[in-house]
């Protein structure tokens, strides 16, 4: 099977990085679900395509899985 986009892209945030800016980006190419943790501030965001633009999403459609619920399982450093 061929899908033309990633369903879910995943950003782990470094210093000076570009997440943010990518947004449009992936909303071109139309990606569903982006995921932006930050571990300077123990950050999770996910965002959902709504149409041309991300929306914060409580949980994912794609996987059994939330914002809350990932930060609270990460061993972060």
């Amino acid at each position: 099977m061929w899908h033309p986009t990633a369903a879910l892209v995943l950003e782990i945030l470094s210093p000076d990085d570009e997440a943010w800016q990518k947004l449009p980006f992936y909303a071109a190419h139309r990606v569903d679900e982006v995921l932006i943790v930050d571990p300077d501030t123990h950050g999770v965001h996910w965002l959902g395509l709504t149409g041309d633009r991300y929306e914060p999403i409580e949980r994912s459609a794609l996987i059994d899985l939330g914002a809350a619920e990932l930060a609270r399982r990460i061993d972060w450093p």
